[in-house]
């Protein structure tokens, strides 16, 4: 082998050399690196699975936001919904009221109407009387008796009272 330039003793000693520093490299420096990228490693995944379990439970939160948000968006309708109703209700009594107090002003107001009428009706009897005594004592020029008297102011009345009534 000398005659190809390989030195067998110097071959070998490189050889057990290198297989030497092979194996110190692979104890020492090749074990620990390959842990300390597992760890690295491992510490990665655990990273990225804390990061999908946060954008998971961001995810649930803005969820769980959005239906309660929803919840107070149908709870507010049914307020302004109440409110009205209560308006409405409160609305309708009050023209109740109203109407009420309007139909028995009116039933007052007929009432004393009536009153007046009734009073206006028997001054105009006491006066139509007195004209008609004073009439009759000019027509026959003499005084008649008071039941004379009293039999032609009831029949002047009843012819009155059946004209107004026609009227």
């Amino acid at each position: 082998m000398e005659a190809l330039g390989i030195n067998l003793p110097g071959l070998v000693t490189h050889l057990i050399s290198f297989l030497v520093l092979l194996f110190v490299l692979k104890k020492f420096l090749y074990g620990p690196i390959v842990e300390m990228l597992d760890r690295r490693s491992e510490r990665i995944r655990e990273s990225l699975e804390a990061a999908e379990l946060a954008r998971q439970e961001s995810a649930a939160s803005q969820e769980e936001v959005q239906a309660q948000l929803e919840a107070a968006r149908a709870e507010g309708q049914q307020l302004i919904a109440s409110a009205r109703e209560v308006a409405d209700r409160f609305r309708e009594e009050e023209t109740a009221k109203v109407r009420q107090e309007i139909e028995a002003e009116r039933s007052r107001a007929e009432a004393n109407i009536q009153r007046e009428r009734d009073a206006a009706i028997e001054q105009l009897r006491t006066e139509f009387a007195g004209l008609a005594i004073t009439a009759a004592e000019r027509v026959v020029e003499r005084s008649l008796d008071q039941s004379v008297h009293q039999e032609i102011i009831d029949r002047v009345l009843e012819e009155s009272d059946s004209q107004i009534s026609r009227n």
